[in-house]
């Protein structure tokens, strides 16, 4: 059987590419662990916010990589050597353009669904910005340095592209359109690329309309098998669809229709969108995405079988053809057995880098963030908050990471020295989203405060409600968020490490513009001189609820 999966032929890896993997040891999460050491595991294979997953193989290790909007560094780069242990390892995107634009936030703008190819030697990613048009960006090694973004189609509206070689070496490029800027969605195109894939040559044609039996059908992604030409696309919206299959013998169709998963009798709604692939060994799997609401977009990992030349995603218990999500399922065989490994959440700040998990809320300027690795310290110098600021959504300078599980603890140390020539600086713990809530320490006059503040409808323009707690002895305190099952969460803080204060009443975590809830770190004032407050934070971890 001959499989071309958008012309990628299964290549093998050049160590190059190996040996510039990092991080090199393997991060074991506390709180979400998929592999269940048994050989078996349970979904989600990656319980946190990467939206929009697209995944290929090449060799023996499987890349993934997701939307980030506004988040930088974005385009997240992930590694797996069997789909259910991943870890992240590194971004295709340091900076977003247009530069200047992204240095104020722009939520739910920016980085929309992605897709990934590996060809000819090279890694390309192809991304969505879907008020300027969609970009190309390329790297020899996964995580070597990825090209300048290189705009291959221009237009408003233009989003969810996936490239596609065919065996004449003929390129395409299947898209989809976000009405908001367009003015038209649920339909999905086809334009011809150059050979190179760098450029569009001529405009798209519309390749199937789905008004009628699939609304809101976008993020397509091509393969080919058998003489026909697929697109996998999920349709029905994102938190209620299903993964529809179309195919053709021909690029531009007409293309017939099969629904390949829908949530059936599971708890898993709206799974769709994501990425074929196949192991070493000839096992189809699909990666995909379940909208969680506060939590965001998680990864679940399903067995696809082929049934007449239509991919069956998941499990068909009923026989009718379409699949529903397994909760539990027997690890692919990749030929080997490997270690458990997590995504990175906590952080000792032990190195020159800052771990791959945290992004700012736009891109960011060189003094917001220094590391003292010998130290073990991250320092944050309090950055001038924005003029048109409401609250802390308008903020730039937020050091945030997606929420790691259903239930969680993030707990922090902070040393904060304010300038003593300024009033009102302020660092802090904060769990953003729409609505939002912090933990801080302010300089006042005569010293040192704590303050807890909420803000509901920040994305509206709200102001934020704060109120002081109390006068602090020193400026080093412990920080903590306690999160439960529903996103629901406790503020508490510590002096001397041991005993933890609870503070304000249980908050309830939303999600934000197209992603989950985040938690993180923030260094502000509202004033400018010629220095700033340093908040010195010692570590950064999750663990269990006790």
């Amino acid at each position: 059987m001959k499989y071309l999966f958008n012309s990628i032929l299964i290549l093998s890896v050049s160590t190059s590419v190996m040996a510039q993997q990092a991080p090199p040891t393997n991060y074991v999460s506390k709180v979400w662990v998929a592999d269940q050491g048994n050989g078996t595991f349970k979904n989600p294979v990656i319980n946190a916010d990467y939206s929009d997953p697209d995944a290929i193989r090449v060799g023996d290790d499987f890349y993934l990589i997701a939307s980030s909007f506004d988040a930088i560094p974005g385009l997240p780069i992930l590694h797996s050597k069997d789909l259910v242990n991943w870890k992240i390892i590194g971004h295709a995107l340091k900076r977003q353009p247009p530069f200047e634009h992204f240095e104020k936030t722009q939520h739910g703008n920016g980085v929309w669904a992605p897709s990934i190819r590996y060809r000819n030697g090279e890694f390309y990613i192809y991304y969505p910005d879907p008020d300027f048009g969609i970009y190309l960006t390329k790297a020899k090694t996964i995580t070597g340095e990825w090209s300048a973004p290189k705009l291959v189609a221009a237009g408003k509206g233009l989003i969810d592209p996936c490239p596609f070689w065919d065996e004449d070496g003929k390129a395409y490029l299947a898209y989809a359109y976000a009405g908001s800027r367009a003015g038209i969605k649920s339909v999905l195109a086809v334009m011809p690329l150059t050979a190179d894939g760098t450029k569009a040559t001529e405009t798209g044609r519309i390749v199937y309309d789905g008004h009628e039996l699939d609304p809101t059908i976008e993020g397509p992604k091509v393969y080919k098998r058998d003489g026909y030409y697929y697109l996998f696309a999920p349709a029905g919206g994102v938190s209620t669809g299903w993964q529809l299959i179309l195919r053709s013998k021909n690029i531009y169709g007409p293309y017939e229709r099969k629904v390949a998963m829908d949530q059936g009798k599971s708890t898993v709604n709206g799974p769709h969108q994501g990425a074929w692939v196949n192991t070493q060994t000839g096992e189809d799997w699909f990666l995909h995405f379940q909208d969680k609401d506060a939590y965001g977009r998680v990864v679940h990992l399903q067995p696809m079988k082929w049934v007449n030349d239509w991919p069956v995603i998941g499990s068909d218990k009923d026989g009718d053809g379409i699949g529903e999500p397994v909760t539990t399922y027997k690890k692919p065989n990749v030929g080997k057995t490997y270690p458990i490994v997590t995504p990175l959440e906590s952080d000792e700040f032990g190195t020159a880098n800052l771990g791959l998990q945290w992004q700012w809320q736009a891109n960011p300027q060189p003094a917001w963030l220094f590391t003292d690795a010998g130290k073990g310290i991250l320092k944050l110098y309090t950055a001038k908050t924005p003029d048109e600021a409401k609250n802390l959504w308008d903020v730039p300078n937020l050091l945030l990471q997606k929420f790691p599980a259903d239930e969680f603890t993030a707990t922090t140390k902070v040393n904060f020295k304010p300038n003593p020539k300024l009033e009102g600086e302020k660092t802090g713990l904060v769990v953003m989203g729409r609505s939002y809530a912090q933990l801080s320490i302010k300089s006042k006059k005569d010293g040192l405060y704590l303050m807890y503040g909420v803000c509901q409808g920040a994305d509206k323009g709200k102001a934020e409600n704060e109120k002081e707690i109390g006068k602090l002895k020193n400026g080093t305190v412990h920080f903590r968020v306690t999160v439960s099952n529903g996103a629901k969460c406790k503020f508490s803080y510590s002096e001397d490490g041991l005993t933890f204060n609870q503070v304000g009443d249980e908050f309830q975590a939303t999600a934000g513009q197209w992603i989950g809830a985040k938690v993180g770190l923030f260094a502000i004032r509202d004033t400018q001189t010629n220095d700033s407050g340093i908040a010195e934070y010692d570590w950064f971890s999750i663990g269990k609820i006790k």
